[in-house]
């Protein structure tokens, strides 16, 4: 998939494409069936399959201290839309200037010169420009005139209820993952590289690799029964904290996952680690024989569930 950042650095060779736009956070299921249809018409066409995204995200700029929780950082997104086989990602800088460009400039400057859009598929709600003035009418007034089609999404709907990342991440935060998993298409997960910690863990039995996280508020908190997957493609059952660490005095989230029955140095190595269950919420304790104790219940109680689910698959 190619990569254009900024839409300066559009030319002659990106002209001529099918095209959507949106945050796309997550890639759910909703989202899988949009770039499924982009897919399907640019075979039709004949013409490579472009999304349109922005970063930061738009509440991101308008208001970063209550923007909500990312399901994807910009890597894990790159990385998932190279997986569902979309060729090209247009990310367009959200910044004071593009606040300011008229919904018919951006038309204009992007869509048809830029690009070349010949197909563009977008909520029948789209708001884009400045102050929001430009709309699903709009464009499809200008599609008439530049000789390009419009066309509505379809709302993708789950057990009667319209799939969202809203919804996804309000289910994560409350440790719904299976009602998530269902929305996402597969279960949460975080991938980042193991770092160097403190080696807390260690001295109470339970090493951790540790995965610092890029994303300013994690849409999840707690302890957590994972699988974690490495480089190699190996899945192995964990057990992982994500939060603040209250009882050693943490201040930024941090993704802690202790692998069972695992000895290899995983330092530098990119793991991705899917959340299946949650066991409880993260607690300060008064002492770390206290914080061993409990450890030592969780992995019991994670063991168990992977036993469980060994059962049932049987």
């Amino acid at each position: 998939m190619q990569l254009i950042r900024g839409a300066y650095n559009l030319t002659s060779a990106h002209h001529g494409c099918v095209a959507t736009i949106g945050n796309f956070d997550g890639l759910h299921r909703g989202h899988q069936q949009v770039l499924a249809g982009l897919k399907q018409q640019s075979q039709k066409l004949g013409l490579p399959s472009c999304l349109i995204s922005f970063e930061p995200l738009p509440r991101e700029y308008f208001a970063p201290e209550r923007a909500p929780a990312r399901l994807l950082t910009l890597a894990e997104k790159i990385e998932r839309l190279q997986q569902l086989g979309i060729d090209r990602l247009l990310l367009l800088p959200f910044n004071q200037s593009l606040c300011q460009q008229s919904a018919e400039a951006f038309i204009q400057q992007t869509l048809v010169t830029g690009l070349g859009v010949r197909y563009l598929v977008v909520g029948d709600d789209f708001q884009f420009g400045c102050d929001r003035k430009g709309n699903f009418e709009l464009l499809q007034n200008a599609g008439r005139q530049f000789d390009f089609e419009v066309q509505a999404t379809e709302t993708f709907q789950l057990h009667g209820q319209r799939v969202s990342s809203t919804q996804i991440r309000q289910q994560l935060a409350a440790g719904k993952l299976q009602q998530a998993a269902q929305q996402l298409g597969h279960p949460f997960q975080i991938s980042g590289r193991v770092a160097h910690g403190f080696a807390r863990g260690r001295t109470i039995g339970f090493p951790t690799a540790n995965i610092s996280l890029k994303r300013q508020q994690p849409p999840l908190k707690g302890v957590f029964v994972v699988s974690a997957t490495l480089p190699d493609g190996q899945v192995q059952p964990a057990i992982a904290n994500i939060g603040n660490r209250p009882t050693v005095g943490g201040t930024k989230p941090l993704l802690e996952v202790h692998l069972f029955d695992f000895g290899a140095d995983l330092y530098g190595q990119r793991l991705t680690i899917h959340f299946l269950h949650k066991l409880r919420d993260e607690q300060k304790f008064d002492s770390f024989d206290l914080l061993k104790k409990q450890i030592e219940h969780d992995a019991n109680d994670a063991r168990a569930f992977f036993q469980q689910s060994a059962a049932i698959q049987l």
